[in-house]
């Protein structure tokens, strides 16, 4: 039901209520759906939207369990939220529902309501409905612009009394709505994982322009490569879009298409665009290494490092990220901020590569004219052969990019950079001389 037709249901509802009294429930249900979908259309984020939906729909039908399940890449049922009347997660290990009832709605694209499901006949009561002991069951496919994206499903242990011209169109209305609210959250999830991508990709480069930079051929290249990576990136991700709208035009006029082909075009788009990012980080290194000169200000360490956490504590790679941060009081000194805050990056990004859900501690201090700062996580550690060798940890033939780059920043300050020994996790050590 489009929601301008549902809209106008509630109006010629509320005016009816003043000649038919029977109608007052089916009010009250339309004013409710109302001020859920006014819930649900008040954020894009996928994880949000399934909660409001299902939350919702539970209370709204009284029931004590609900499910939602999605379409995946595979054109799979997958399992993606559930919750009990009392808003407690339900792990994926507890969706034992009867998945003749799941499969029919969604194959079929019809609700399916049952009351009294231990005796009804169509389906089988010696499984999950009997297991479950259930009794009312309420499931209805989740179809947006004519594509069936998953399933809601609810359904209680107690006998409930189900008013077709009620509670179960009153259910229709909520999953329609769902849909449409569930399909824009995952369109927008997947730009927003395009944006992160170009914004982890680009977490080196805190300032879009460089104040110091070689004038040379290494920096020409960069940027020209960080042009045409990003065009590419876009291009490739644009391909996949039209493959899918063109496999789904396919599909719905029923015309006789080989789906394995798109399903390898998009793979073959997928492993593209993954390539491509990783060439636009190569590209990141590429214009980092031609920075040759320091452009040296007056200013606080500690505010440096409190403008990185701020910075990346946003973005997604870092959104688990547990920051802890011991700060003694610095003097004001002279150093590039720039490229200090890139070095921060770079040590704060192994981290979160190496334990998503990492603690990153930062202390600072003052110890002999000497600024100290060291940067430890409570992930795996440094591998066994940088553990043996600490020393060779800044060789760039040897262990890549990024410590190396820590390394020419630090030398660039006169300064020295090591790695602490520590029995869990990864420590690096900062020293800078303090220059006024």
């Amino acid at each position: 039901m489009k929601f301008s037709d549902f809209k106008k249901n509630i109006d010629d509802g509320i005016k009816s209520t003043l000649v038919e009294d029977d109608s007052t429930e089916r009010v009250k249900n339309l004013e409710a759906i109302l001020n859920i979908v006014n819930t649900i259309n008040r954020t894009l984020i996928l994880d949000d939207v399934l909660e409001l939906v299902l939350k919702n729909a539970i209370r709204l039908t009284n029931s004590e369990r609900g499910f939602i399940v999605l379409q995946n890449a595979n054109n799979e049922l997958e399992y993606k939220l559930g919750l009990n009347s009392e808003n407690e997660t339900l792990l994926k290990e507890s969706f034992e529902i009867s998945t003749t009832v799941v499969e029919d709605v969604y194959i079929n694209g019809q609700s399916i309501f049952i009351e009294g499901a231990q005796s009804d006949a169509t389906y089988d009561p010696t499984k999950s409905i009997l297991k479950l002991d259930l009794q009312t069951i309420l499931c209805s496919p989740l179809i947006t612009a004519g594509k069936k994206i998953g399933v809601i499903y609810v359904d209680s242990k107690h006998l409930h009394k189900i008013n077709v011209r009620e509670i179960t169109g009153t259910f229709e209305i909520l999953a329609g709505q769902a849909a449409t609210a569930i399909r824009n959250a995952q369109l927008y999830d997947g730009q927003l994982n395009a944006y992160n991508a170009l914004q982890e990709a680009n977490a080196q480069l805190i300032q879009a322009e460089r104040k110091v930079l070689k004038s040379g051929i290494d920096a020409e290249i960069g940027q020209s490569l960080q042009g045409l990576v990003h065009l590419a990136l876009l291009e490739t991700e644009s391909l996949m879009r039209i493959i899918e709208k063109a496999q789904n035009d396919f599909l719905t006029k029923k015309e006789k298409v080989d789906e394995l082909s798109f399903d390898r075009l998009k793979l073959k788009s997928k492993v593209a665009a993954d390539s491509i990012r990783n060439i636009q980080k190569y590209a990141q290194v590429l214009l980092e290494t031609s920075v040759m000169e320091i452009n040296r200000d007056n200013g606080d360490l500690n505010r440096t490092i409190q403008s990185v956490i701020k910075y990346l504590s946003p973005l997604k790679k870092f959104l688990s990220i547990n920051f802890k941060t011991e700060l003694n009081q610095l003097p004001i000194c002279r150093f590039d901020s720039e490229q200090m805050q890139h070095l921060f990056v770079h040590l704060i990004t192994n981290s979160a590569e190496a334990k998503k859900d990492a603690t990153v501690t930062i202390k600072s201090y003052l110890k002999n004219d000497n600024i100290f700062v060291e940067i430890a996580d409570d992930g795996p550690g440094f591998p066994d052969n940088i553990r043996k060798d600490t020393s060779d940890a800044f060789n760039l033939s040897k262990h890549g990019y990024g410590l190396f780059l820590c390394k020419s920043i630090i030398d660039r300050h006169k300064g020295e950079i090591k790695l602490l020994p520590q029995e869990q996790g990864a420590a690096v050590q900062l020293t800078i001389p303090v220059i006024n």
